[in-house]
């Protein structure tokens, strides 16, 4: 039985469910996007795949990970005395903050800004602090405005800190030596136990159902660092290395990820295959964009032109890879290929078609009466959103600034783009158990607010909440998300997956280190700047898109305005509208 003193404010309860499917389907198109921009932009992912892969991590990260008691009032972020024993108002004021959360994030996204979802939320219940006239924390302590404000220039300049140190570390050891993929199969195997130690510490501390690290035990942390780094060792040795083998170096290309699970028996010389590809070359050139152009290393062309390999063939990014084992001299067979020469043949592509171009066109003249037109229609509906071209950007500004960016062997960045999805999907995951609060925080007030008819500061969270909200994630990164995964990706600087590996681990490692450190970065922010460090290993200013990240960095001091600006007026006309 709903309480009378709320039983007739249903209609604020319903406004706000539909704002928070606006908020939830938002956050996902922008949040969900940062996870899975630099896998995509560096062809590691198809829009496709990282769209099925975020559909399913959101909603796992959500729902087996996401808090199950939300704070309503985000950060303490305005004080809720204001509101005691005034139900009514307190629903109406976070109805309010849905619908300006959901605006912004709708907006920001169609204008290609990456934002803070938590930010959005903060600057929206600023915005209503102000109307309803409740205190709003500006003092400098935890989840404060200052701190939030702050956090704007400390969280990219860690994040691009941080990845610039893990980019270093791999391009001195492996991608710039003479022999680079013999180093890379060398050190491949503990890059990816690395990765996946710091990957599975990264969920255990930051999901919100997780104790905190001083209540779970440095020990235990421990443990479990060492423990995920011996198994990801032992699995990498028994099943990645014996395919690496046989994809790369024995060039062969009947291989594919999918048989991973042979281990040991790929080693043999005549192995027999299940589902064999038939792809013509092992690989696929990183580098190259949609329309089968690299750009990428030509500032170094003059360098390339008088370079030699082990057995004095001349070095060319363009040279046909070969189609399978090839005899050796020396007896060792990861200097078998030169590591440029290792690029497949670039050829000239058709221009990629767009979803209009590939769905509508070609039955726009049959009669409505054909199934086939409505089938066109319908798969332009549901995957305009992931067949887009997110990777090539044809401006001459952006042209130039790819051309200025270092290109390394396209086999060994074959090698560290499993690195990298793995680094994805645990930062999506991540995001599904963080930031599922910051759509579900208003909608879970007003909901228990209604039910209880008092204030509810901390609302118990049903699965049901959870799995809506998850869903909403990842179909709003499928159907909306590739506003953010072109604005993050190549458009920052040219991506590749050793890039993007370096990315999204030097992001996590500051999430990680700022959680600790009580400071409120944002996961967008952390992207951004590690973006920005990888691109200055170049060494080169010229090979980042300074504007691009100008662009960003305004999407983030407009959104606690604008989206404070919307909650608040609205808020404030509610508050004050005269009736009869």
């Amino acid at each position: 039985m709903i309480p009378a003193v709320t039983a007739k404010y249903d209609w604020i309860l319903a406004i706000t469910t539909i704002a928070f499917v606006f908020s939830a389907f938002g956050n996902g198109a922008n949040d969900v996007a940062n996870s899975y921009a630099t896998s995509v932009a560096a062809r590691t992912l198809n829009m496709a795949t990282a769209g099925v892969l975020a559909i399913i991590t959101e909603f796992v990260g959500a729902v087996a990970l996401g808090a199950r008691v939300t704070s309503t009032i985000k950060n303490g972020i305005i004080v809720i005395d204001r509101f005691e024993g005034k139900p009514g108002a307190l629903m109406l004021a976070m109805g309010c903050a849905e619908i300006g959360s959901a605006t912004w994030l709708i907006i920001a996204t169609r204008m290609g800004f990456p934002v803070s979802t938590t930010q959005t939320v903060v600057g929206a219940l600023i915005g209503v602090g102000f109307a309803s006239e409740a205190s709003v924390t500006w003092a400098w302590k935890k989840g404060s405005v200052s701190q939030v404000a702050a956090s704007w220039g400390i969280a990219p300049l860690i994040a691009a800190g941080f990845t610039a140190i893990i980019f270093a570390t791999l391009k001195y050891s492996v991608l710039e030596r003479r022999d680079p993929l013999k180093w890379a199969m060398r050190l491949i195997p503990f890059y990816l136990a690395t990765t996946g130690a710091i990957l599975a510490l990264f969920i255990v501390v930051e999901a919100p159902t997780a104790p905190s690290l001083e209540e779970f035990g440095a020990g235990k942390a421990a443990g479990i660092i060492i423990g995920v780094f011996v198994g990801c060792l032992l699995i990498a040795y028994v099943f990645f290395m014996p395919y690496f083998h046989r994809r790369l170096v024995k060039n062969d290309t009947r291989v594919k990820f999918y048989h991973l699970p042979m281990g040991p028996l790929l080693l043999w010389e005549n192995v027999s295959l299940y589902f064999p590809s038939k792809s013509e070359k092992a690989v696929i050139n990183y580098y190259e964009g949609a329309y089968g152009e690299v750009l990428a290393g030509q500032k170094d062309a003059h360098k390339r032109a008088g370079a030699e390999n082990t057995d004095g063939t001349a070095a060319s990014p363009d040279i046909v890879g070969n189609k399978g084992p090839t005899e050796r001299t020396d007896g060792d067979e990861e200097k078998n290929l030169n590591s440029l020469n290792s690029s497949p043949e670039i050829k000239p592509r058709k221009k990629h078609l767009e979803p209009k171009e590939r769905f509508i066109d070609p039955v726009r003249d049959l009669p409505w009466t054909s199934p086939k037109k409505h089938l066109g229609y319908l798969k332009w509906f549901f995957l305009q959103g992931v067949t887009r071209d997110v990777v090539t950007h044809d401006s001459a500004a952006l042209r130039a600034i790819h051309a200025r960016a270092d290109r390394f062997d396209d086999r060994v960045e074959h090698l560290w783009t499993y690195c990298q999805v793995a680094s994805a999907i645990m930062m999506s995951i991540a995001h599904g158990s963080n930031d599922v609060a910051n759509a579900v925080g208003p909608w879970a007030a007003v909901y228990s607010t209604y039910h209880a008819g008092v204030v509810e500061t901390k609302a118990p969270t049903p699965v049901w909440f959870l799995v809506v909200a998850g869903l909403l994630l990842g179909i709003g990164f499928w159907f909306f998300g590739y506003h953010i995964v072109r604005a993050l990706g190549n458009k920052i600087t040219q991506m590749s997956p050793t890039r993007g590996f370096s990315v999204e681990l030097g992001a996590a490692i500051t999430v990680l280190l700022a959680s600790r450190l009580g400071l409120p970065v944002s996961t967008t922010q952390c992207l951004t700047g590690a973006s920005m460090g990888a691109a200055l290993m170049n060494y080169d200013l010229g090979a980042v898109n300074w504007r691009q990240l100008a662009w960003i960095m305004a999407g983030w001091v407009l959104t606690l305005p604008c989206a404070g600006l919307v909650s608040g007026l609205i808020c404030l006309m509610a508050l004050n509208t005269p009736h009869l």
